[in-house]
C-alpha cells in the first residue's frame, strides 16, 4: 500500500569477514511547526555515528536552500529507524528520509512496495553509494518471500548503475517485468516514482507549479511559518529585571 511519511530504506550488515548481506529497514518522519529543525532520533539515542550525523545535517541544508529563501525555517522533524537498536551508519539513507519529510509535509503517501538507498547533497542530487547489489537482492529476496507482485522495486543513484553484477534471478525478474530497478539523479525524480505525483518545477515569481508535491510542501511550510510567527506574538513575554 502507501504511507504518509514512511518509506522502506535499504541497509547493509556484516555476517562475517568480508561478507554482509542487504536488508530493508522501515524510516519514518514526524512534521510540526516549531524552531527544532531536523531532529535525528538515532543521534540522540546515541545510535547514529559520525557519517550519518553530517547526511542528516545535509539534508536540512537542502530543505532549508529549496523552500526556505523568503521566510524562516519555522519546522520541527523527527526522523528515525524504526526498530533499529544497532547502530547506523553511512550517508546512503539520506535521501530515503528526505522523502518521509516531504511526504510529511505534504501528506502525500509513499509506495511501500519501493526501497529507497542514495546520499544527497545541498543541492538534491543523488549521489553514489556501497553495497548496491547486495541491498537490491536483499529487497528482492525479502519480496520474493511475502510474494511478488509485479510492481515490487528499488530506487538506487543513477551513478551507481556501473557497479551493478547482480545474480540471474535478479536480472531474470526485471527483465520479466516482475521486479524494477529506477536510477535516479535528483530527489524530485525519486519523489515523483514514489507518490505518482509531479515534482513541480520553480517558476519566475518564486512559486512551484500548482497541484505538485513541491508546492504542496512549500504551502505547508509558509503555513508552520506562519503558525510560529503568530504564536510567537501570542504567548506572553517574561517580565524583563
Amino acid at each position: 500500500g502507501k504511507v504518509i511519511g514512511q518509506v522502506n530504506g535499504l541497509s547493509v550488515s556484516p555476517m562475517a569477514e568480508e561478507a554482509v548481506f542487504g536488508k530493508p529497514t522501515r524510516i519514518t518522519a514526524s512534521t510540526a511547526v516549531g524552531r527544532a529543525g531536523v531532529i535525528n532520533i538515532e543521534r540522540e539515542a546515541n545510535l547514529s555515528g559520525r557519517t550519518h550525523n553530517k547526511g542528516v545535517l545535509i539534508l536540512s541544508g537542502y530543505l532549508r536552500g529549496k523552500y526556505c529563501q523568503n521566510r524562516p525555517f519555522s519546522l520541527a522533524a523527527s526522523i528515525a529507524f524504526e526498530q533499529s537498536y544497532s547502530g547506523v551508519e553511512g550517508d546512503s539513507a539520506s535521501s530515503t528520509e528526505i522523502y518521509a519529510i516531504l511526504s510529511s509535509l505534504a501528506q502525500i503517501p509513499l509506495r511501500q512496495d519501493i526501497a529507497v538507498t542514495g546520499s544527497v547533497n545541498q543541492k538534491g542530487e543523488i549521489q553514489a553509494i556501497g553495497g548496491v547489489n547486495e541491498k537490491i537482492e536483499g529487497f528482492y529476496d525479502v519480496c520474493k518471500k511475502k510474494g511478488l507482485n509485479n510492481s515490487q522495486g528499488v530506487i538506487i543513484p543513477e551513478r551507481n548503475v556501473q557497479n551493478l553484477m547482480l545474480k540471474p534471478e535478479v536480472i531474470d525478474a526485471c527483465r520479466d517485468g516482475r521486479f524494477f530497478i529506477y536510477p535516479i539523479k535528483t530527489i524530485d525524480e525519486g519523489m515523483e516514482i514514489l507518490t505518482g505525483y509531479k515534482a513541480g518545477e520553480l517558476q519566475d515569481d518564486g512559486t512551484f507549479e500548482e497541484d505538485t508535491i513541491n508546492h504542496k510542501v512549500d504551502q505547508e511550510l509558509q503555513r508552520l511559518a506562519e503558525n510560529w510567527k503568530n504564536y510567537a506574538k501570542s504567548s506572553p513575554k517574561k517580565d524583563e529585571a
